[in-house]
């Protein structure tokens, strides 16, 4: 793991990953994103946010190059981690440059324990046992829960602990940057914050770095360092966290509140004819 001091707001200064005005076609025909840039610093949380279909999964995907096997491809743009282009590298190849992906939906494998699914994300690793097991140490340091169920079939654990085995499992990667999709998905709001918190302990303590697609506004907002707010395929807003968070239109669309209180879905659901940055 990573051990480099942060600068206060998040990051080092060194951007890690850049995605420069990319498009993403699915089919040949289907133009699911419109230019989508966003770059992700070292040491940062990144969160890229948006309702469902928005374009967020797709972008993680598109950096990940796990696009071909829904018959979808980059188009137009780059995207560079560290400087080099990414888009020749199949996902193994990725992962050993350090930038792993936790899919949306958790995927463990159910017929494996919890160990046994958490040793997998060091199949590519040649530093050893030693190096190994102190990773896996770490790992039950940040997920005690998972170190009670380690003899148990994945399959047979709560939802929230499968979420923690993938992130554990994608730790035991050594990644540098992980691309995290939706990990609030279907779980208690506790067990959400549990979620957020070990990230942002990851992040703090590991110099871990975070690109997370989220449908919690909120949540995600009081985590990351900064975020980029996408709509049919687009960037239609970006900036520091704190400042999204105050943004009269964020909290209105995002966060359910308005000048005036809390407002209805039936009130909000008009609001792609009055945003001001589409307008």
């Amino acid at each position: 793991m990573l051990d480099e001091t942060m600068a206060s707001d998040g990051g080092t200064g060194e951007t890690l990953l850049e995605v420069n005005n990319i498009e993403v076609i699915y089919n040949h025909v289907i133009l699911v994103l419109k230019g989508v840039s966003l770059s992700v610093p070292k040491g940062g949380i990144t969160a890229l946010l948006g309702g469902n279909g928005a374009g967020k999964t797709t972008t993680l995907k598109a950096v990940s190059n796990l696009l071909h096997s829904e018959r979808g491809e980059v188009t137009k743009g780059s995207i560079t981690y560290r400087g080099a282009p990414v888009a020749a590298l199949n996902p193994a190849e990725l992962v050993k440059k350090g930038v792993i992906q936790v899919m949306e939906g958790r995927h463990c494998f159910e017929h494996l324990t919890v160990e046994e699914n958490l040793m997998t994300g060091a199949y590519t690793r040649k530093d050893g046992r030693g190096e190994i097991q102190k990773d896996l140490d770490l790992v039950y340091t940040y997920f005690p829960r998972l170190k009670d169920r380690r003899r148990s079939l994945a399959g047979y654990t709560s939802g929230g602990e499968q979420q923690m085995c993938a992130i554990g499992r994608a730790l035991m990667s050594r990644p540098e940057t992980i691309l995290l999709d939706e990990p609030s998905m279907g779980l208690a709001p506790q067990l959400v914050e549990e979620i957020f918190e070990i990230v942002k302990g990851l992040n703090e303590n590991e110099g871990v770095s975070f690109l997370l697609a989220e449908q919690n506004t909120n949540v995600a907002l009081r985590f990351a360092h900064y975020g980029y707010i996408l709509e049919s395929g687009r960037v239609v807003m970006d900036g520091p966290a704190a400042e999204l968070r105050e943004n009269p239109d964020v909290k209105e669309f995002y966060l359910g509140m308005s000048e005036k209180g809390r407002t209805s879905f039936r009130d909000v659901r008009s609001y792609r004819r009055r945003k001001r940055w589409l307008s």
